[in-house]
């Protein structure tokens, strides 16, 4: 483990961190304080988290993620602010890891609805209670892989519904020129999109695209 040196922590190389898939989990804590910063990663290190500090938690946190990869990001802060907020918000949008802030004081409503919106799955006031430290980050890594799965099934449906969209309106338009039936108009474009090998979707998108022309 890297050792504090001037108030912050390099991180190592991404060729040299060890890919052991049994070494512990991999935490990446943002932490300025110097003593602070000490206090949580020896709480870290007693439940064998692998730790890799930082002392910021601005836009160089964005870098720092993609190139470590940590299983879990700690953030510790006296009071959110926005700056912050903007950054959480930029990790959930491109590399969205499972985060824990630790604030010494409690945020407003608004604030707390802008951390969850950001990607923040457990949010916690007051010192830092070793006891509770392990049970903190497995619930935050759980709250987050069952968001991911669930952002994920969104994104399919939608996906489903967008592409279901395209056929119908497809099969309206063959339809109407061609004097189809419905059926005949869904077996015309399954067999464009076999004799093709493309989508039924990307078909549609080709016929309603031609249909634009006219």
């Amino acid at each position: 483990m890297n050792k504090l040196k001037n108030n912050t922590l390099s991180l190592p190389n991404k060729n040299t961190i060890p890919q052991d898939s049994t070494s512990g989990l991999k935490v990446l804590l943002a932490e300025i304080n110097h003593a602070k910063a000490k206090v949580l990663m020896n709480v870290l290190i007693n439940e064998q988290y692998d730790i890799y500090h930082v002392a910021h938690s601005g836009v160089p946190l964005l870098r720092d993620v993609k190139q470590l990869n940590p299983d879990v990001i700690i953030i510790d802060i006296e009071s959110p602010n926005r700056d912050m907020l903007e950054n959480l918000n930029k990790i959930s949008q491109f590399a969205p890891k499972p985060i824990v802030v630790f604030s010494e004081q409690q945020c407003a409503n608004t604030t707390i609805n802008q951390m969850v919106r950001s990607g923040v799955s457990a949010y916690v006031v007051g010192e830092v209670n070793q006891k509770r430290v392990k049970s903190i980050i497995d619930i935050a890594i759980a709250r987050f892989d069952l968001f991911q799965t669930l952002k994920q099934e969104l994104a399919e449906t939608k996906q489903k519904l967008s592409s279901q969209k395209s056929i119908d309106k497809a099969k309206r338009w063959l339809m109407e020129t061609k004097q189809l039936s419905e059926i005949d108009a869904y077996h015309f474009i399954r067999k464009v999109a076999m004799d093709n090998s493309q989508k039924m979707d990307d078909v549609a998108k080709n016929i309603l695209s031609v249909a634009s022309i006219f």
